[in-house]
């Protein structure tokens, strides 16, 4: 018997040119380049610029991918774009990329987890693809958090940045063998609790203020919460797959904080040589900071074909996921 898995078949990034440094933003808010290292590892970020929108970064993430798995726009039949800043209310971002890539067929259509986005994009695209519904995917993450930051609130407008990474998805057959060394998509879990709203959110939007608003979090209840929940959730796939610490071969979570990413590969049995950090570099990118991640770790050759890579998020709501797949 045969089964279908959702293959990798190529990965783009793209990040706005403009660089905002710790201490510009020291210029601007009381912080300091020590002050913003010490609590979160972040150095710098990208900021789109004015008339760069969220569906640009993602486009130009999704070129990049298609280049690199050797693929034509016309070779795709679904795209999912994970994000929280979309271009409009509606349509999606996913159709304006859909638009710009001169793709005319199949589905499009965005969706909203926050900072788990990408985790949840790719669950649902493996999902239509192992159904046989669709071929050829681009789940793509894409965001421009610097749009809805208050650049008053030190809190919260050192920790983001803006960009986009997209992976190029296909359906595979494969023998209904040792799943586990098959590659692609191998297994996924998602988890949310919207008792948990109040501490991460946005305190704007169309039904409840007619406006875009600004982004609201209560750090130190994220912080609490976070490490505990990205090591029960990837503890359990790991535990449906009969997989070890040992067995995995790149660790690539989401970038919020370097603090909660050392905390959880730590509390997993991680070693810090087989965890991706990008967040020195790109703060927290939300939905995009996984595609961004994975995309640097496989141009540098760090995650080359038949790696066993553990993704994992976590963002407001609280949602939260892990995916683990064979590249």
């Amino acid at each position: 018997m045969t089964v279908r898995r959702s293959v990798v078949r190529g990965c783009g990034a793209y990040l706005p040119k403009t660089i905002l440094t710790n201490n510009d933003l020291a210029k601007r808010v009381d912080t300091s380049d020590e002050w913003i290292v010490q609590r979160t590892g972040i150095s710098q970020r990208h900021i789109a610029a004015d008339g760069e929108f969220t569906s640009d970064l993602g486009l130009a993430s999704a070129k990049a991918a298609l280049a690199d798995a050797g693929l034509d726009a016309g070779d795709i039949d679904l795209i999912v774009v994970a994000t929280s800043t979309p271009d409009y209310t509606f349509p999606a971002t996913a159709v304006t990329i859909q638009a710009a890539l001169g793709i005319t067929n199949g589905a499009a259509f965005d969706l909203q987890a926050v900072c788990t986005g990408f985790v949840y994009a790719l669950t649902v695209a493996d999902q239509m693809l192992s159904s046989g519904l669709h071929e050829r995917a681009l789940v793509i993450g894409a965001e421009t958090f610097s749009r809805i930051l208050d650049w008053e609130d030190r809190g919260t407008c050192v920790l983001f940045g803006d960009g986009a990474g997209a992976l190029v998805l296909e359906s595979v057959a494969v023998d209904d063998g040792n799943g586990i060394d098959d590659r692609g998509v191998l297994a996924a879990r998602l988890r949310a609790d919207g008792r948990h709203c109040d501490k991460l959110y946005v305190d704007g939007g169309p039904s409840r203020t007619q406006t875009v608003g600004h982004l609201r979090m209560e750090g130190r209840e994220v912080f609490k919460h976070a490490v505990t929940m990205i090591a029960e959730v990837v503890d359990d796939l790991m535990d449906a797959t009969g997989l070890t610490a040992d067995e995995i071969d790149w660790f690539v979570p989401h970038q919020a904080n370097r603090r909660i990413i050392d905390g959880s590969a730590r509390k997993l049995g991680l070693s810090p040589e087989k965890v991706v950090i990008t967040v020195d570099r790109h703060a927290n990118t939300s939905a995009a900071s996984i595609p961004l991640a994975l995309s640097e770790a496989v141009g540098d050759g760090r995650i080359k074909q038949g790696d066993l890579v553990m993704l994992e998020a976590m963002g407001g709501g609280f949602t939260w996921g892990a995916v683990l797949l064979r590249w």
